[in-house]
């Protein structure tokens, strides 16, 4: 029975031994060609521009042994010996390295930073290395760049006196920025305000934010890279808190101004004061935040020629107050979570709204606009007995004109060129656009005679409804 035994058990044990020396074998077969060099998953190795003393985001190259053997890299190496650039291969953080094998068919990851002196200029400033690699005695080399620019930090500022923001380089708040009551602060045209996660402005004096044609004011996250490949991290919504302006705050101006990825976007409050306006907004695109783009509770907001888009809540909330919104257009295409709330969501406008509070209720007007996107277009489908108009108005939904909506276009689709699924959001309309031509001109008044992009609203006779007179398509695609 011993030897029937043995006879099995014999051809598993030199099975297992051939096994157990089969990589020992793989290891010590390496090439030596010339030929049999390395490829990597890029040439050049680039970062987005990142701020001088902050490190940037970890970027990777992937370096792929393309033959049959294991080779060994006899150096990787920074070529500049003062280099900006770290590396670490495999698991080791250093500059050079030696004798750095791959098994044939195999890869192995390099992880790359930089972090950037502070400088003397405004403009970023370019800094290049290469990654150096020899190889069978080929020398080959990955190139290194980045761009660095200085900014301006703000941390937990006051603003007391009169201050004015330029554009000379990036202002970046790291918590918050309260402009204090008696206080303005301006911002010049192309200024760049951007903020740290949960940072905000709060505005009790005043804010004159007053871009240009071409020199959009920024209002946005301080991330710069992008959050998929030639996808800017700017999609995301919820990277600071946004702006409160306060009751007392009044005479606010936001002219060409791009706001855009907060918490809880730009939320304003008067406790009931319609003497004076609290904000004029005119040419800005406000967009994509996780609660209401706008809230206005009892406030005198008028908005001309601007685009609000992308929440996840109400896109624009108005309680009360006293409201002009002409050649704006309102839409939703949210990324991040269901939305179930109207684009325009209409509070305290009805007489029977009216709770012996003494708050007024609701004058406003709605004008050569359209409303459009993935959800309800208003939450108050009947405003019978209010002072709410709604005159050239471009809905998706079903409707007919009566008192309050008068000469609207219904069931239509204003042709956006907004394509979600490829996370592109532009609200300029096609050439096939029943929007084109059906804005009443009585209603283009100096405020917003030129658009965004400065497009003269009468070039081609009656203006296009919405932010954005039509152009021609070369125009229209560029992106925002």
């Amino acid at each position: 029975m011993r030897f029937k035994y043995m006879r099995y058990l014999l051809p598993l044990i030199i099975a297992a031994f051939a096994v157990a020396m089969l990589p020992s074998c793989i290891d010590d077969d390496f090439t030596t060609s010339p030929s049999d060099v390395l490829t990597f998953s890029t040439d050049t190795l680039s970062f987005d521009t990142i701020f001088t003393e902050v490190g940037t985001p970890t970027a990777r190259l992937k370096v792929y042994n393309r033959a049959k053997k294991s080779v060994s890299i006899s150096s990787i190496q920074m070529k500049d010996p003062s280099t900006l650039f770290a590396m670490n291969v495999d698991g080791q953080s250093g500059t050079r390295f030696q004798d750095v094998e791959i098994r044939g068919g195999d890869s192995i990851f390099i992880f790359v930073e930089c972090k950037l002196p502070e400088n003397s200029g405004s403009a970023p400033l370019r800094v290049n290395d290469a990654i150096v690699f020899v190889t069978n005695g080929v020398t080959q080399e990955v190139t290194l760049e980045a761009w660095g620019q200085n900014v301006t930090r703000l941390k937990n500022l006051r603003i007391t006196a009169d201050t004015r923001f330029t554009a000379d380089q990036p202002y970046v708040v790291f918590d918050s920025l309260i402009v204090e009551k008696g206080a303005t602060l301006t911002i010049d045209p192309g200024t760049q305000l951007l903020f740290h996660d949960k940072a905000s402005l709060t505005v009790r004096g005043r804010l004159e934010a007053v871009g240009a044609p071409g020199k959009m004011i920024a209002m946005r996250g301080d991330r710069l890279d992008d959050v998929l490949p030639d996808v800017g991290y700017d999609i995301m919504a919820g990277q600071w808190h946004g702006i409160s302006i306060a009751p007392e705050s009044f005479g606010n101006r936001m002219e060409y101004v791009d706001m855009r990825s907060t918490v809880q976007g730009l939320v304003i409050d008067s406790c009931a004061n319609l003497s004076e306006r609290k904000l004029l907004l005119l040419n800005s695109w406000l967009h994509n935040s996780q609660g209401n783009v706008l809230t206005s509770k009892y406030a005198w907001v008028d908005a001309f020629g601007s685009c609000f888009s992308e929440g996840a809540d109400h896109v624009v909330s108005l309680t009360g107050g006293r409201h002009e919104f002409t050649q704006c257009t309102i839409a939703n295409y949210y990324l991040f979570s269901g939305t179930w709330q109207s684009m325009l969501g209409l509070y305290h406008l009805l007489p029977a709204d009216d709770d012996g509070s003494g708050q007024p209720l609701m004058q406003a007007e709605f004008n050569n606009g359209i409303i459009y996107g993935m959800t309800a277009e208003l939450n108050a489908g009947n405003l019978e007995g209010s002072q709410v108009y709604m005159r050239n108005m471009l809905f998706g939904v079903g409707g007919s004109d009566d008192n309050n909506f008068l000469e609207c276009l219904w069931n239509s689709d204003p042709l956006f060129y907004t394509i979600r699924s490829d996370y592109y959001f532009n609200y300029r309309v096609q050439p096939e656009s029943p929007a084109i031509g059906a804005g009443n001109p009585a209603y283009v008044t100096t405020l917003c005679r030129y658009d965004m992009d400065g497009i003269d609203r009468f070039a081609d006779g009656n203006p296009t409804l919405g932010a954005y007179q039509y152009t021609p398509p070369a125009q229209a695609l560029r992106r925002r």
